[in-house]
């Protein structure tokens, strides 16, 4: 089966059209055929079916996402529901313990981000991989800081990449690598995504999975719940009406 490639973190100026055409263009180029981009949460309507037309020109899935930034967990709560039905991925950022515990295990999540150079506030455990494995959340890692950081940050960056790695593995947590880009020459090739997940323990299938089969099950499974006819896990009305 011919696998469908897909970067569910593009970082974007949408109202800068000329840009934002270029890099999802590139992105068409490069292979994947299907891309997020990270929305503010009171993106106009309109934006979002402009970007939504601009990437099916070029021959790509356009994906909603937000971030969140939440500080704490009632934030969060709130947060998600007022805006989950409105993205079609949810990505948390997990700058404390608290907000990283609820994220994992509220099934609303769909990925778990954490600050990137502040290594104190990186919560992704075992702990953490237990209450994940139990939910949807999985485990998000951006390519970019590996592509741009040089010496002591990146070997560093890769030492608790690896350890988190091994940890979501062990937990059955899927893992997703999405490039986290804002500019199409730090763009790479889905294969090259892949590759560079070797550098903190992914093999072979892993790492293609992390950039295919992880991401889109995560838009798929969240389209089906946003769809009219969802009405829970396994139940959606197929006909409405007196005569059903």
């Amino acid at each position: 089966m011919k696998r469908v490639f897909a970067d569910l973190h593009l970082r974007l100026n949408v109202k800068d059209y000329t840009t934002t055409r270029r890099v999802v263009s590139e992105a068409a180029e490069l292979g994947y055929r299907l891309v997020g981009v990270t929305l503010a949460a009171e993106t106009p309507a309109d934006e979002v079916e402009k970007l939504r037309a601009v990437c099916g020109e070029v021959g790509v899935d356009f994906v909603s996402r937000v971030d969140l930034r939440p500080r704490r967990q009632a934030d969060l709560t709130r947060h998600l529901r007022r805006l989950r039905r409105k993205f079609e991925v949810v990505c948390v950022a997990c700058e404390s313990k608290e907000v990283a515990r609820q994220a994992a295990k509220d099934r609303r999540v769909d990925l778990l981000s954490f600050p990137l150079l502040d290594f104190r506030r990186r919560f992704f455990d075992r702990a953490e991989a237990e209450l994940a494995s139990s939910g949807l959340a999985a485990l998000e890692v951006d390519v970019k800081p590996l592509l741009v950081l040089e010496g002591p940050a990146r070997v560093r960056l890769l030492s608790y990449l690896r350890r988190e790695t091994a940890v979501a593995k062990s937990f059955g947590v899927p893992i997703v690598v999405s490039s986290g880009v804002s500019q199409e020459l730090l763009l790479r090739k889905p294969r090259e995504m892949a590759a560079l997940g070797f550098l903190f323990g992914l093999d072979e299938v892993s790492a293609l999975n992390a950039v295919s089969l992880s991401p889109v099950a995560v838009v798929e499974r969240n389209r089906k719940k946003l769809s009219t006819g969802f009405v829970a896990p396994g139940i959606r009305v197929v006909k409405e009406g007196w005569d059903c």
